[in-house]
């Protein structure tokens, strides 16, 4: 059954008054403000060669479809701070869009492949965070960052600092994280709806593609 905006946003509402929670449903509408940055396509993402290279993999509707998290960091500001981590490093950061799947470990694996030092991050339009090596198993990481409602910009700045150390053949200690118990029954709900529209702008078969980001 086709699950429209207006559905999806009266799920949540209807989710979060039987939990008890404030907190207010995401606006989930493709014609929300699209933030700050765009992402125009450059062709089919090809093999990498250079080894100084981290690649970002982003989920199929990330700043497109959504255009922020799911506590309403921008993902401009998101893209920005994984960047800048990488650059701090003294490496380069490739950015290419994932469409065959919204799972993050299949994003974060799918351009450690692509990548010419063989490390990638992906990362979900709704947060959540993978640093991937080309020679793990897909269901398998460096580091993963679940609890996408806990990760602030600097943790995000320091998920592009160390997956440019794992590149530099370094064993950085893992980004720090925090731990809420209630974050994931309080932000349940959203999380599941956030994923369901971003699954549907997957594309079974289509190669990553490229991406030129373009910061406004």
């Amino acid at each position: 059954m086709a699950v429209n905006e207006q559905m999806l946003q009266s799920i949540i509402e209807e989710v979060l008054r039987e939990m008890g929670t404030e907190q207010q449903a995401p606006v989930l509408s493709a014609a929300a403000q699209a933030g700050k940055v765009e992402l125009q396509p450059k062709g089919e993402a090809k093999q990498g060669t250079a080894s100084d290279e981290v690649v970002i993999a982003l989920a199929p509707a990330f700043a497109e479809f959504q255009t922020e998290n799911i506590v309403g960091i921008p993902h401009d500001q998101i893209l920005k701070e994984i960047i800048a981590g990488i650059e701090e490093e003294g490496l380069k950061a490739r950015v290419v869009k994932i469409y065959r799947s919204s799972d993050v470990a299949v994003c974060g694996h799918d351009a450690a492949e692509l990548s010419g030092s063989g490390v990638a991050i992906g990362v979900q339009s709704k947060g959540t965070s993978i640093i991937h090596q080309k020679d793990l198993p897909q269901l398998s990481n460096l580091e993963l960052f679940p609890q996408a409602p806990l990760i602030d910009l600097e943790t995000y700045r320091a998920i592009g600092k160390n997956a440019a150390k794992y590149a530099k053949g370094e064993a950085p200690a893992p980004v720090p994280v925090r731990n809420d118990q209630m974050a994931r029954p309080a932000y349940q709900a959203k999380a599941a709806l956030l994923h369901i529209k971003e699954t549907e702008h997957v594309t079974p078969g289509k190669r990553p593609v490229e991406m030129e980001v373009i910061f406004s």
